[in-house]
């Protein structure tokens, strides 16, 4: 993987953990997201 793309799923990365961060646990619950999956979530979206 190139640096540029790394750096770039990086980038998506925090900017998921940080968008979901704020979100209040109701509106996660109606996602079907508990809290403590955020960061699986956004590793998830990276692939």
């Amino acid at each position: 993987m190139n640096v540029a793309r790394s750096f770039n799923n990086w980038r998506k990365y925090r900017q998921t953990v940080s968008e979901l961060g704020r979100m209040s646990n109701r509106a996660l619950h109606d996602l079907g997201i508990d809290r403590g999956d955020i960061q699986r979530v956004a590793r998830d979206a990276t692939r």
